[in-house]
């Protein structure tokens, strides 16, 4: 009996193999059938070695910068073309007028200008020395700090090369200024990068939740069946995170004044309806994204990849998206936290009105309708 069964064993075991093989073979193709899955497994890690390759350094480049030139001599105007030839800057504006700086700034065209005063060439004839002024935008003091450091490098550089057969060494004195946020605090950029941040998870996460969860329990239907008009039904899920972000953007208003020392120096009018706006963008999102799926596992899924993850990487709240690649910087256009991220700096740090943001504001506005008519649409298609 004890051969015998070993002998069967042996028999057994070609077959066994055989049908591990087979089941093998049959989990290939549930994984090549099912594209989602193939994209996850084969497309996501090419799709983030390029992202965090690319966008996620903190290193500056191609950043526009002002020249407010008022020598136009010989010596500014070689220093003008070795700042514009290098790869950390690109030179956006040269004018005397110094008035024409602060309007730059607050429009958010550049994040650093240079003031080469009157008097620079003939010092440097004369005298062997110079004075010039670095003035950067200190909203963001990482970069700002970056901004400062690297034209300060070009300048030394620049400084060396005027005469280096000269018994007397050039010496160029250089002045930094840190506009809005001169002691160079990281909550002036935490701020409105948090507020993007918690308004998008609250707005867009939950109220996709909040549907599907009506469709896995079977609710959804009996809704849909009621004598209320089914849009009115979908809207009524939204109006709760609404108010409750509301509520969110006071409380984060409230600790950044009083506990962060963050100033309010633009209307809060404007930063509250900037900010509704924002709101009702995330919940358009949230609707279309439960429009589009029916398990809370695929809407917390997809608001956390298609939102939260492009927040952190395209908004410029962490990562300059100057540095980025052309086909990133298109694709940071097209995330909602980038232009209200810009809209709250410029308000709460800058203290700008509606003139100087009214093209962000007019992209969330394209946004929401865009959003909410998607949306809509897909439901409508749900109820025929």
């Amino acid at each position: 009996m004890k051969y015998f069964f070993i002998l069967q064993e042996k028999q057994n075991a070609p077959n066994s193999m055989k049908q591990f093989y087979h089941f093998i073979v049959k989990e290939f193709y549930h994984i090549f059938r099912d594209r989602r899955t193939l994209f996850i497994l084969l497309g996501m890690p090419m799709v983030q070695i390029i992202i965090f390759g690319f966008a996620l350094t903190n290193e500056v480049k191609n950043t526009k910068i002002a020249v407010i030139n008022q020598s136009q001599g010989v010596s500014a105007t070689r220093l003008v073309q070795k700042i514009e030839s290098s790869s950390y800057f690109e030179l956006y504006s040269q004018s005397k007028d110094a008035a024409q700086m602060d309007k730059l700034f607050k429009k958010g065209a550049v994040k650093i200008a240079l003031v080469i005063p009157s008097d620079f060439d003939p010092s440097i004839v004369n005298q062997n020395k110079g004075q010039l002024q670095i003035i950067a935008d200190a909203t963001d003091p990482n970069v700002a700090t970056a901004l400062t450091n690297y034209l300060s490098v070009i300048i030394q550089d620049f400084q060396k090369e005027l005469n280096p057969n000269s018994a007397i060494p050039y010496k160029i004195d250089v002045e930094a200024r840190m506009m809005y946020n001169p002691q160079l605090k990281g909550a002036y950029n935490f701020v409105p990068g948090v507020m993007a941040m918690v308004l998008l998870l609250v707005c867009t996460m939950m109220t996709a939740l909040t549907v599907v969860r009506e469709k896995e329990l079977g609710n959804m239907e009996i809704l849909l069946a009621s004598p209320i008009n089914p849009i009115k039904i979908i809207l009524a899920k939204a109006v709760p995170y609404l108010l409750l972000s509301i509520i969110n953007i006071t409380t984060i208003l409230l600790l950044s004044y009083f506990v962060l020392d963050v100033p309010i120096n633009g209307s809060l009018f404007l930063l509250y309806a900037e900010s509704i706006l924002f709101i009702m963008v995330s919940l358009g999102l949230g609707l279309l994204i439960s429009a589009g799926t029916d398990s809370q596992q695929s809407a917390m899924f997809i608001s956390l990849v298609a939102m939260f993850l492009p927040t952190v990487m395209f908004s410029g709240f962490i990562f300059p998206i100057e540095n980025m690649p052309l086909p990133l910087r298109i694709i940071s256009n097209f995330i909602p936290a980038k232009w209200f991220f810009i809209i709250v700096k410029s308000v709460m740090i800058k203290g700008v009105g509606l003139k100087l943001i009214w093209k962000e504001t007019l992209i969330l506005t394209c946004m929401m309708l865009f959003f909410f008519g998607m949306a809509i649409k897909k439901f409508k298609i749900r109820l025929a």
